[in-house]
């Protein structure tokens, strides 16, 4: 997820801005109980079969999509990890292959010439630069916006700090990007910094599992897998391994946003809030946060903690509808576009959407 994404929404009439949001537009939860909201889900691109289809709707296929970005003019880019490709979906449903021959690799090239690793985080910078974390391959590559795949990070021995490919990564999930063109990479127990010129440094984290709350790595973590940038600088993660979403300043300071480590799906204010393995993260200009739960839930997190269900029956299946009525099989990326959430419903092959109802 990236800053200058978050600028996209700004015209937006307040509820529909935020319009799966705790305040304004929600229905109040009293009893702690998942309570979902006026939203509606449909399928925007791709079938349940596997593949790797190009085409508009639901004659696309994908192969276990994962991480998200949209960009300013409504195109959604998808890390389709299944097929080792970088998809584009237009703002009406047309999907194509931006990057990747399919071939399991990491060799560097223009458009399908380039070959991937098991491609999850996906990110975009202001100056229209994708950046992907590839979980598999341990590399973070950059793909500019004519399609020229090149290996910006990874490589290295596991976990090692250094430059560019001297550097070495665990297991990079998320990715974000600041408004200076730093990249935040998620690494399993650890957030990774790399600069504008490829120097990994280990930013907040001990390395070892925990769920200590502190500054740099003093902290711990357990098990993050992906990240956001808001307006202010703040990081934000999930953090799957102790059922939380966590918050991290620019400062490297960490904190608990919401959740309590009890694996659960009660609704609540900071860490009366349960969540069960949160997986993807997104979030709108005004600071609200969405979360893939998989307990195949889609979840909100306001700017004061509070969560609100928006979708999902908590158990897994393919059913458009209202929020409640509504299924998912592992929400695994998350994207906010105009008046819109995207979700990459990893294990349906599809993409699906979340409007105002």
């Amino acid at each position: 997820m990236k800053k200058n994404e978050l600028t996209v929404f700004k015209a937006i009439v307040p509820c529909l801005l935020a319009l799966l949001v705790v305040s304004g537009c929600s229905k109040k939860n009293t009893d702690n109980t998942p309570q979902t909201l006026n939203v509606v889900v449909t399928t925007f691109a791709g079938n349940i079969n596997p593949g790797k289809a190009d085409g508009t709707g639901t004659a696309a296929s994908f192969n276990r999509p994962s991480g998200m970005i949209t960009d300013a003019a409504g195109n959604i880019y998808v890390a389709d990890a299944g097929n080792n490709l970088i998809r584009k979906i237009t703002s009406d449903g047309k999907v194509t292959t931006f990057a990747g021959s399919g071939e399991l690799g990491d060799t560097d090239g223009i458009g399908t010439a380039a070959t991937f690793n098991g491609p999850q985080g996906i990110t975009l910078d202001g100056n229209g630069n994708l950046y992907v974390a590839e979980g598999t391959g341990r590399m973070i590559r950059k793909i500019t916006s004519a399609g020229a795949v090149t290996t910006l990070a990874g490589g290295g021995p596991s976990g090692a700090d250094g430059t560019g490919t001297a550097a070495g990564f665990n297991g990079p999930t998320g990715v974000a990007v600041d408004g200076s063109g730093n990249l935040f990479v998620t690494d399993v127990t650890k957030i990774r910094k790399i600069t504008p010129a490829g120097v990994v440094t280990t930013f907040a984290g001990s390395g070892t599992a925990g769920s200590a709350n502190g500054t740099g790595t003093a902290a711990s973590f357990a098990q993050i897998i992906s990240i956001l940038i808001d307006l202010s600088g703040n990081l934000y993660v999930t953090d799957a391994g102790n059922n939380m979403i966590r918050k991290i300043t620019s400062d490297g300071v960490v904190s608990t946003l919401a959740g309590n480590g009890t694996k659960g799906s009660t609704d609540g204010a900071g860490n009366s809030a349960t969540f069960t393995t949160p997986i993807s993260l997104t979030a709108d200009n005004q600071g609200n946060i969405y979360v893939g739960d998989s307990a195949h839930f889609i979840r909100a997190v306001d700017t004061f903690g509070q969560v609100t269900t928006i979708a999902g029956t908590g158990f897994s299946g393919l059913a458009n509808g209202t929020g409640s009525t509504a299924s998912f099989s592992i929400p695994y990326g998350l994207s906010v576009g105009i008046g819109k959430v995207y979700v990459a419903d990893t294990f349906n092959n599809m993409i699906r959407v979340i409007t105002a109802q």
